[in-house]
Order: structure tokens, then sequence, then C-alpha cells
């Protein structure tokens, strides 16, 4: 595409004179992104011109009012490469005519026009990493997928010198691959009171992406020993996989797929929950690095959990117990250790009185701190 020098400098003008106008890129459905809620909401509580843009899918329900502003970018394709490929093209031209001051790409599947768009307009940008993209056990199990990947991210990781991640093993990670020295701002929930309602039932409930790697594989098994029903709120890749699994163990009386569910109404089931579920293989570097949005959101309910035994997570259990780790993700082992929560009642209170503590600590205020003096000192550079 040819741009005349008139054009060209519009597109590389400033939005203000203060450097205040940031466009966040997203591949997902925005009225679910709690994590993208929480940075945005924090970003235009502190005097920002925000904006996210993402995906609108086929069923995507109408988009709440937020303080900051909303762009869902239709796509033919849903899912696979078309999908990445015609969403990048077409975030691309999205942003190409928009003024902004920095751009902000989330993970790897939007770091390619993000990148682009900050030489043209010659503006900051910034890689805010959930996770080791390519390490996921989704790409890094697939040979040509993840040569298509890591690809991307040797060749713009490095040019994003500015970036933050959700804990300090995955940094290391980037400064040791990418010589990127990025902060730590961590995905924890916002306090808000605590509403402790009457559990009428004990049920267990997964809430997040249903991914590969979450350990459906045994988690679904488990359920046979457990006496408790089993509520999984999310959709992913791994769904069909997951209800296949359990027709396959007769278990459609005890597991109830909710699929994707708004983040109010998620806040409330979860209340409502007696036990959570934050289980990961270790077949991949990103799941065994992970530090999952569910460990807190589980936490600031004020319910124990059933926790895999990984570095991040045992850095914050071992501070104060909030959660019961393992190392041994079979069914077997998951099915004793969720009847022993359901039946132990000293344990369980340990636990929950933990979570109630630790959340006045452990919290999106304390953690919003960083992020805004992050793009405070960004962007008076």
């Amino acid at each position: 595409m040819n741009i005349n020098s008139s054009t060209k400098k519009a597109l590389q003008s400033p939005a203000s004179d203060h450097g205040r106008n940031i466009f966040f890129t997203v591949t997902t459905d925005l009225s679910y992104d709690q994590r993208m809620i929480r940075i945005c909401t924090s970003l235009a509580q502190a005097g920002y011109d925000v904006t996210l843009v993402g995906r609108k899918m086929k069923n995507s329900i109408r988009l709440n009012e937020q303080p900051f502003k909303q762009k869902r970018i239709n796509c033919l394709f849903e899912k696979g490469k078309l999908f990445y490929a015609a969403y990048n093209i077409h975030l691309f031209f999205f942003l190409l005519f928009k003024n902004m001051d920095c751009i902000v790409s989330i993970d790897l599947d939007t770091i390619l026009p993000c990148y682009f768009i900050s030489r043209i307009k010659k503006i900051k940008r910034v890689y805010d990493a959930h996770e080791l993209f390519c390490e996921m056990k989704e790409i890094a199990t697939r040979p040509p997928i993840y040569k298509m990947w890591k690809k991307i991210e040797i060749f713009a990781v490095p040019k994003f010198p500015f970036g933050y991640t959700v804990n300090q093993p995955i940094a290391a990670e980037f400064e040791k691959m990418y010589g990127v020295n990025y902060e730590v701002i961590r995905n924890i929930a916002l306090l808000r009171p605590l509403i402790q309602l009457p559990k009428t039932e004990k049920f267990i409930l997964y809430q997040g992406a249903v991914n590969e790697g979450r350990s459906f594989e045994t988690l679904i098994p488990a359920m046979q020993e457990v006496d408790s029903k089993l509520i999984i709120c999310g959709d992913g890749n791994f769904m069909q996989q997951a209800k296949q699994l359990v027709k396959e163990n007769n278990l459609q009386h005890k597991i109830i797929f909710k699929g994707k569910v708004p983040p109010d109404e998620l806040r409330a089931i979860t209340c409502q929950a007696y036990i959570g579920i934050t289980l990961f293989d270790d077949k991949g570097l990103s799941n065994y690095y992970s530090l999952a949005n569910r460990f807190f959101d589980y936490l600031h309910a004020g319910i124990p959990q059933l926790c895999v035994d990984y570095p991040v997570y045992k850095e914050i259990n071992n501070q104060q117990a909030i959660a019961v780790l393992v190392n041994d993700i079979s069914a077997k082992n998951i099915a004793a250790q969720l009847n022993n929560l359901l039946h132990n009642a000293v344990l369980y209170n340990e636990l929950q009185q933990n979570c109630i503590k630790a959340r006045e600590i452990l919290n999106w205020q304390q953690e919003e701190k960083k992020l805004v003096e992050f793009y405070k000192k960004l962007l008076a550079k």
C-alpha cells in the first residue's frame, strides 16, 4: 500500500501532547476477558485514553459499558491459521488510521501488527506476555505450529524492549532467550467485599479455558470416585474431547458444562463453590511456570482449591496455605485429594480462613500500582 507524505505524517503524529492514548490488542472476546478489563480500567482511571481491541465471534454477547473504549473486529474465520492471518491483517488496517501514543500486544498472537504499526507511527510499543506462548502444550507438541510461532517470537520479542509478564520465572525466561528485562505485574483479582453464601451444595468448580494441558484427561475420570458435582465454566480447544471423556466415563449426571460465563455471573458461581481446581500437566514450560487467573479468583471467593505444586503456586502457598498442592495429577490421587477436602472439615476451614486473610494482601488494588507506574515512566520518556 502506498502512503503519501501528508498521510504518513498524520499517521505518525501523536494523539496528544502528553502521550496518554494507549491501544491494547487481543484475540479474545472482550466480554469475558477479566484480565484485560482490569488492566484497561486501572489505566483509564489513572487518566489514560484507553482502547481495547478484540474479536467478535458468532456467539458474542453485547459488550458491557466500561470506562475505556472497546472495539471488536469481525473475522470470517474463528480458529486456525486462517483466523490468525485474517485477524492480524484486519487489525493492522484498523490500527493504521487511529491516533495513539502507545500500542500493546497481549501475548504473541497480535505482536506483528503492533510492531509494524509502532514503526510506521513511531510510537512506543509494549509486549504484555501472559504466558510463554510457544511453550503452551497445544503449540509445543505440534512441531509445524511451534516452528511458525517460534519464528514470530524470535523476530518480534527482541524488538519489544518494554514489557511485563505475570511472574518472575517467565520474566527470567524472556531475559535468557531474548535479552529483554520485563517487569512482573501479576494478574490478581480485584478486592471486593466478600459475600459468603451458605454452601447448599458442595460442588467443585473449574473456571477458565478448557484447553489442552489442563489435566481434564485425569480430572474427569477422577470424578467417578468423588461424591460431588464438577461444574466447568469456560470453552476452548479441548471442549469436545472433554465432553467425550464425560460420556466415556458415564459422568453426565456429575459434570456440567456451562460454557463461557460473563464475569459477574462467574463470580457469583465461584462464591457458591466449595472447591476450586487449578491443574496443569507439565508437558509445556508455560504450564510449569504458569500463574493462572483462577488461582486468585478462587482465593478471593474464599474457597480452598486443589492446585499443582509448581514453582509460582508453591511460593505463594508457602507464605500462607490457601490450597492443597499436588505433584501427582493421576485420577486416583486427584480423587483422593478432593475427597479429603470435601470431608476434612479442619483442613478445609484452615485453608478457607487463610484465603480470607490473603485476599487483603494479594489483590489488584496493590498490583495495579506497578502497572500505572510502568506506563507513567514509559510515556514520560
